[in-house]
């Protein structure tokens, strides 16, 4: 890649944006077909994709440039309907860029099985039985998907807890086995299914208890991506807000949801409006990665930030997100849907662990996007901006007439549909 800094883009055509993208990235005109289709996602693939198919539902794909993460130039896809988002991180991205870029880190891709067990006799008993095996269970695991093992992955470890322990509780006990598995570069969900599920009779036997869930757990601690970025405050100069205001601004603001839930949850869904569409874009299960994210957030008790922002002893703004990563780039929607394999090909990671780290460092650019925002001109400025040619789009306003209508709807600080076609049709005159 030459480099992700591509300045003007969002002023070109859309033609002329994919020609920049070609050379940027050395694509083939084969590779630019699927953006240019008109059914990229042909309906004969998506009836074999889910049940009941009777169409598809586009979402815009758009870039997320001037990313450096770890010295490396990312060109990042991301599908999204809601304004300001791509723009947003793009900005930062610049900014961080300036400041040498984003670090970023990942664990070890340990996935977790869960084995759910009722009814044992004597649970610390049945706990301490299946320890005794640990090492034939994680045998037996491996023996049932040897492909994983012969890439390198594999059941790792095994672990067992003992649930509802209390007298005061008000479920029945139970014994849960935990299985760590190495997926590799695959998510993993069908490889970690199969593995608990070939367990469960040898578990019901060893515990003499009753085996019901057999399934992954989606909160994966163990698979953990991090991004951290180091920013001086010259950098963040807004307007008349000096570097020094904006940087207090944003760690007060992170206080204010690290302290209360009902801002963080408001603050967090900023964080995975950058998130979501790339692992929209890369076809992987985003409703999995909402919610690790969502319980990883309360992993101390309360519900608090994702991300972290502080000042360290130079001035500089500090910040830091991490997060459980339960992506691959390899099975699923990944092997069949053209815009996800193109995805893949634009962002040229080598490894799920790669990829889970340039999500993070969406997230937190998109973090400090919408925190940098509200504590200088408000949320609403760029985004209803932005906003303002769905509006024009939604009164009818088409070609050229879509900017001029959403440049006036701006000036009159009328951003709603009934004014646009008020303006739609003084234009069409």
């Amino acid at each position: 890649m030459k480099s992700s800094r591509i300045p003007g883009f969002y002023k070109k055509t859309i033609e002329e944006r994919r020609e920049l993208l070609k050379q940027a990235l050395e694509f083939s005109d084969d590779d630019l077909s699927v953006l240019a289709s008109q059914e990229a996602l042909p309906i004969e693939t998506a009836d074999k994709m889910i049940e009941n198919v009777i169409g598809t539902f586009p979402l815009p794909l758009g870039l997320g440039l001037n990313f450096l993460i770890n010295g490396k130039d990312y060109i990042i896809p991301m599908a999204v309907e809601e304004p300001s988002i791509v723009a947003s991180a793009s900005h930062i991205a610049k900014i961080v860029r300036d400041a040498g870029g984003f670090k970023t880190e990942a664990s070890e891709r340990i996935m977790i099985g869960q084995i759910q067990v009722v009814g044992c006799k004597d649970f610390d008993y049945a706990k301490e039985s299946i320890l005794n095996v640990k090492n034939e269970l994680i045998k037996a695991a491996n023996a049932t998907y040897p492909s994983i093992v012969a890439r390198g992955g594999g059941a790792r470890d095994l672990d067992v807890r003992i649930l509802n322990d209390s007298p005061n509780s008000n479920y029945g006990k139970m014994l849960v086995v935990h299985v760590y598995i190495d997926t590799c570069d695959a998510m993993g969900a069908n490889i970690i299914n199969t593995m608990v599920e070939s367990l469960a009779p040898t578990v019901e036997e060893i515990t003499e208890g009753k085996v019901y869930l057999r399934i992954l757990s989606n909160l994966a601690d163990r698979c953990i991506a991090k991004a951290t970025c180091v920013i001086p405050p010259e950098l963040l100069v807004t307007g008349d807000y000096s570097g020094e205001e904006v940087r207090d601004g944003v760690i007060s603001a992170f206080e204010f949801a690290d302290s209360d839930p009902y801002r963080a949850v408001t603050h967090n869904k900023g964080i995975m409006n950058g998130i979501d569409p790339v692992i929209i874009a890369t076809g992987n299960d985003w409703r999995a990665v909402e919610a690790g994210a969502h319980a990883y957030a309360s992993r101390f008790g309360s519900y608090r930030s994702m991300t972290k922002w502080s000042v360290d002893a130079e001035g500089n703004l500090v910040g830091e997100l991490e997060l459980p990563m339960s992506i691959g780039t390899v099975g699923g929607a990944i092997r069949v849907h053209p815009i996800s394999q193109l995805a893949h090909k634009m962002l040229k990671t080598e490894s799920a662990s790669e990829l889970a780290q340039v999500i993070v460092a969406v997230g937190l650019a998109q973090n400090l996007g919408a925190l940098k925002a509200l504590v200088t001109d408000g949320i609403q400025k760029g985004h209803m901006a932005l906003h303002s040619r769905s509006v024009a789009i939604a009164a009818g306003a088409t070609g050229e007439m879509i900017d001029i209508i959403a440049e006036q709807l701006v000036k009159l600080k009328e951003i709603r549909v009934g004014k646009a076609k008020e303006l739609v049709e003084q234009y069409t005159k």
